[in-house]
């Protein structure tokens, strides 16, 4: 009983529809890893730009030249973006000569819809490891189920069934759900980590959207222009 019981040898003598979920299954993985490390260098991007516009946004430095830099900046994080939309929309609300409180709702709505363009964008690739650590192991089970039926029917037709003669058949099956967990694993446990980052990022966004906004309250009535924290 010297028979190759490796995956490689196992899946050479699957069935076809077991190799093809396989190999599906593979590709499934292939592709959420790569969504993986993508994100991961985004999201550390992402806080390292933050942080270093925080820092300088609270150093003290006039708030006209922080969104002149910010406008000519080829890449900027989520929070410039914020703070660049709603100085925009402030500075023009103010060029019309409108009241106070339109210029700070002005300010303050197109802040939230940056914000909310800017959660879609960091939450946007992660649905795809959601449905990969739901679905890949019904796959795998799939491939499993329909393998065992496949090794069935090929015993019934021996005069003598043995543990030699039904392993291999059993073990190719199973194959295709070791591998669907080997594809879900992974992904469930990064979805949940970028979930709680990009929710850390939100609340860092949010309370950056109420604080600037108590800025610009505070400098609504200087005719030179919000200049001042």
């Amino acid at each position: 009983m010297n028979q190759d019981l490796s995956i490689v040898s196992l899946l050479m003598h699957a069935s076809l529809i077991v190799q093809l979920v396989v190999t599906a299954l593979l590709l499934i993985s292939l592709a959420s890893w790569s969504v993986i490390f993508s994100k991961v260098v985004g999201l550390s991007r992402t806080r390292e730009r933050d942080g270093s516009f925080e820092q300088e946004f609270w150093s003290g430095r006039n708030l006209n030249e922080l969104y002149r830099a910010a406008s000519n900046k080829p890449d900027t994080g989520p929070m410039e973006r914020l703070f660049a939309s709603g100085m925009r929309e402030f500075m023009k609300l103010r060029e019309r000569q409108l009241d106070a409180g339109s210029q700070l709702d002005g300010a303050r709505r197109a802040m939230k819809a940056t914000l909310q363009r800017e959660l879609d964008a960091l939450e946007g690739s992660i649905g795809f490891l959601a449905s990969v650590g739901s679905i890949s192991p019904y796959v795998g089970l799939f491939g499993t189920v329909w393998g065992i039926m496949h090794a069935f029917v090929g015993l019934s037709n021996l005069q003598q069934v043995t543990l030699s003669t039904v392993a291999p058949g059993i073990a190719e099956a199973l194959v295709a759900t070791a591998i669907g967990l080997f594809a879900a694993i992974p992904a469930v446990l990064a979805y949940n980590h970028f979930a709680r980052t990009i929710d850390r990022i939100a609340i860092q966004l949010e309370s950056f959207v109420e604080e600037f906004s108590n800025i610009l309250q505070r400098n609504v009535g200087n005719a030179g222009g919000a200049t001042t924290h």
